[in-house]
């Protein structure tokens, strides 16, 4: 039992950090297993068993490769680990998907069948506002309540208007290296936007929008492109900012950008509000 609360704590501290990894939990065997139902690991993105255990190398490569993809697509999965002849007998073949469980071959001819669910957890995707505008106040407040974290970069007079952020920042140093996805909207109403936007092009995310007309928008493209932003990092200055609500208000503007950013998060392309 100390065990299963040291690892308990670990997986408290690691998520508090923000750090991704993967959960395996052992929760059925059947006939010789050395692992029991309850067994967990915690998994790291590099493919190391960092704590806990989930029994021998039987299960270890169907068990790591599975933690690997559910890192990689955020989604849970279990994985049914098992002899050959339990396999045949049900009609099933090593590395097929049926139903939301992956099927592995046991080797090892002193174990049996284990099923392990693995559960991927991530840092919370993040948001960074880059401006005090109406439509950031709004887009800080808003992303929050869909699950964002929200990181506020603005000169201190103006911080006080966002009453709820994760992180601040005076300025855009915006930290170059982060665990989960990030996505940026310049919404300066024209103080520092060229200085926000190519803060945000010099480092790795997912998404940069900017909040402003489509001549101003243009205008900023083409001196970024002047100052040596490559295209690709320049392919991701989404403007006009957002789907096309027909949003007037600062509370209308700042959802058709995080509809947009859903969009962009969930793998949709955010132009093509239609269902496939």
């Amino acid at each position: 039992m100390h065990h299963a609360i040291d690892i308990l704590g670990i997986i408290s501290t690691r998520r508090e950090a923000g750090q991704p990894f993967a959960l395996a939990t052992v929760v059925r065997t059947v006939a010789a297993t050395a692992a029991k139902a309850g067994a967990k690991a915690v998994i790291l993105p590099d493919g190391t068993i960092s704590e806990g255990w989930i029994g021998g190398g039987c299960a270890r490569a169907a068990v790591l490769n599975a933690a690997k993809d559910a890192l990689a697509d955020g989604r849970s999965r279990l994985v049914s680990v098992q002899p050959p002849d339990a396999l045949d007998r049900d009609g099933h073949k090593a590395g097929e998907e049926r139903e939301g469980v992956r099927f592995a071959k046991n080797m090892c001819p002193s174990q049996g069948t284990m099923d392990i669910f693995i559960e991927p957890v991530l840092p919370r995707p993040q948001i960074v506002i880059c401006g005090a505008s109406p439509v950031a106040v709004a887009i800080s407040d808003l992303a929050r309540r869909i699950g964002f974290a929200v990181t506020v970069c603005a000169p201190a007079a103006d911080q006080a208007q966002f009453e709820d952020a994760d992180r601040r920042i005076e300025g855009y140093a915006l930290p170059v290296e982060e665990t989960g996805a990030r996505y940026v909207v310049v919404s300066t109403q024209g103080r520092g936007d060229e200085a926000a936007l190519q803060a945000a092009l010099a480092i790795d995310v997912d998404y940069v929008a900017f909040v402003g007309s489509r001549k101003k928008a243009e205008a900023l493209r083409r001196s970024l492109a002047g100052r040596g932003v490559p295209p690709e990092r320049l392919a991701k200055f989404k403007s006009p900012a957002g789907l096309d609500l027909g949003a007037i208000t600062p509370d209308e503007i700042a959802l058709s950008i995080l509809a947009e950013i859903v969009a962009v998060r969930r793998g949709r392309d955010g132009r093509n509000t239609a269902a496939p």
